[in-house]
């Protein structure tokens, strides 16, 4: 049957993959701070206290001083050339790395893209884009290892809000954390070998350190915890360390209330007064380096480990858009692609 004269253009029967990261500022002054970390600290999934409390709080105090502070910590990392943060920089990288392996064996059928869940590119532009492309159905990759509320489920409640605008939706899945994926371990494990082959000296002590959150999350059900102490476990036995060399701390702790424990910046100073002469970080819930592990830990740790005593440190880089990192990604993509191609 002939369509109408006014039809519409329909495109379909490609498959969209959308990698999804936490998001980084447009710039490192005042007001591209203000913007970026208004978006992300107004989040009930990031921030679970009541809006009443939480609100002149966020816009009379933290809105006020915060962005400051944190823009020249941007800095110290910003990508000048492109004039990005580095997590934009790596998250582009891994995007046109694994379309380029996947590409000569799905040709066109598969088209990949990449989103932040604060700031740009956007969620909603970037699954638009990819509908418009034709694909009706997509698979949305929250560049996670471990699962939670503040990262991967907001990242998919961006997604969803989207998704609740559209006339036509595509068909939509939602990987899974792959904390404890065997190929994600390897990537880790084979990493870190790399990077430990590299350093003049041989760490008496490696801390493995994940983003804290608030204990009361763990409390009300977030499997975070959890999902860190497997991923910390299952490394530790592929390298072959003991638990006393190989160490699980958390980091980046916001507020007055208790956060999970040990805090990654408390352990660096005690090692350090305690004799450790050398020690090496490594941050295996981070997918790409950023500004939790640039500044926070090759920066302030190694400052607050060298000003206590020590004499030798290393931060052991993210997998990022290294081979291995996308070994990773794309073990997860394949695997969540079945039955779709």
């Amino acid at each position: 049957m002939p369509k109408p004269a006014d039809h519409p253009v329909v495109r379909a029967g490609r498959i969209g993959v959308l990698l999804m990261n936490l998001g980084t500022p447009e710039g490192t002054g005042y007001w591209p701070m203000r913007a970026y970390l208004k978006e992300f600290l107004s989040d009930r999934r990031v921030i679970e206290e009541p809006r009443w409390k939480w609100w002149p709080i966020l816009n009379l105090i933290v809105l006020t001083v915060r962005p400051g502070r944190k823009g020249k910590d941007y800095a110290s990392i910003w990508n000048t050339e492109r004039d990005e943060g580095p997590l934009k920089t790596i998250t582009r990288s891994q995007t046109e790395q694994l379309a380029a392996r996947l590409a000569p064996e799905f040709g066109d059928r598969v088209v990949f893209d990449w989103a932040m869940r604060y700031g740009f590119p956007d969620v909603k532009s970037r699954l638009k884009a990819l509908l418009e492309q034709g694909c009706d159905r997509i698979l949305m990759v929250p560049l996670y290892p471990q699962y939670a509320a503040p990262t991967s489920a907001t990242a998919c409640d961006q997604a969803f809000r989207a998704l609740m605008t559209m006339r036509w939706q595509p068909a939509v899945r939602v990987a899974p954390p792959y904390f404890d994926d065997p190929a994600h371990i390897k990537a880790l494990a084979a990493s870190m070998r790399a990077s430990l082959a590299k350093l003049d000296f041989e760490p008496q002590v490696i801390l493995c350190s994940f983003h804290g959150m608030p204990k009361e999350y763990l409390l009300k059900g977030d499997p975070y915890y959890c999902q860190c102490a497997k991923t910390w476990r299952l490394l530790r036995e592929e390298l072959g360390f003991s638990t006393e060399r190989f160490r699980m701390t958390f980091q980046s702790r916001f507020g007055p209330d208790e956060w999970l424990q040990p805090y990654t910046d408390e352990t660096v100073k005690a090692l350090a007064q305690s004799g450790t002469k050398s020690m090496a970080i490594v941050a295996p819930g981070f997918s790409a380096d950023c500004l939790e592990t640039l500044e926070e830990l090759d920066g302030e740790n190694r400052e607050i480990f060298l000003h206590n005593g020590g004499e030798k440190f290393a931060y052991l880089p993210c997998l990022n858009a290294s081979p291995e990192g996308i070994d990773t990604i794309e073990a997860v993509v394949r695997r969540e692609l079945m039955g779709w191609v």
